[in-house]
């Protein structure tokens, strides 16, 4: 059997590893994530490796998303109910230093409530139903704002999410570690298969921005009976950041 010579035997090698796909799950040191390396089928030239690396921060602002919610025999007069006791709530959120521009009315429904039975359906009223949100809230003002908007007429708390002023800053740190591990990645990959990396042909930020957040919702009933004992506890938040990176090889 003839030999084959070495250097002919390391493109070979080289050429097989570059054409499979390889996949490897890891996590990271502060946010669990899935990073994933693939080496590219349309061009034995180049490795292509995604990183997702994420950092834990302690959030300093909150959203908090709840209602106004009215029943009335008719629906005139739960409107009419309906937008006074909203008008009250706004009112008292004013006047509790919460800026104007925090508090929006982000939706609002009026539906008619059915009593069902064996000859059908049928209208016994009208239900309606503001939702108000508060954004930019300081945290130490979310407990206190929770318990006080219950006797002010929010009936109906649908959730508290927690974020971060820093948020933009801590992305751009996470996005750096995606890049930094993508490179390691790809160096170990390019190192086995005997070649070695020659720049970055292409990189993609992967990462839809999104407004990454911790929430916890916090039911109707508990919050009527609990009113005055709202416990907030944040914890920490998860900012992400995903790359695709592609380098050339020699």
């Amino acid at each position: 059997m003839r030999k084959m010579n070495k250097p002919l035997a390391a493109i070979l090698a080289a050429a097989a590893v570059l054409s499979m796909t390889a996949c490897a799950q890891t996590g990271t040191a502060s946010v669990p994530g899935t990073n994933v390396t693939t080496v590219s089928t349309k061009d034995t030239n180049t490795i292509q490796v995604s990183s997702t690396e994420g950092i834990k921060v302690v959030p300093d602002m909150a959203q908090i998303n709840y209602a106004v919610l009215t029943q009335s025999g008719d629906p005139k007069s739960c409107q009419e109910k309906n937008s006074a006791d909203t008008n009250n709530v706004i009112s008292f959120l004013k006047n509790s230093g919460i800026d104007e521009k925090s508090i929006q009315t982000s939706s609002y429904g009026l539906e008619p409530m059915y009593d069902w039975n064996n000859t059908g359906q049928q209208i016994t009223g009208y239900q309606m139903r503001t939702s108000i949100t508060l954004s930019d809230l300081p945290l130490d003002q979310v407990s206190s704002l929770l318990s006080s908007s219950i006797d002010a007429g929010i009936n109906s708390i649908d959730s508290v999410n927690y974020l971060s002023s820093k948020y933009d800053e801590t992305y751009r740190e996470a996005l750096k570690k995606a890049v930094d591990a993508a490179k390691v990645k790809a160096e170990a990959i390019a190192s086995a298969s005997g070649v070695t990396l020659d720049g970055i042909a292409h990189i993609e930020e992967m990462n839809t921005y999104p407004n990454i957040r911790y929430s916890s919702s916090v039911a109707k009933e508990d919050a009527a009976a609990g009113a005055k004992s709202v416990v907030v506890e944040p914890g920490q938040i998860g900012v992400e950041a995903q790359v695709t990176v592609t380098y050339r090889v020699k």
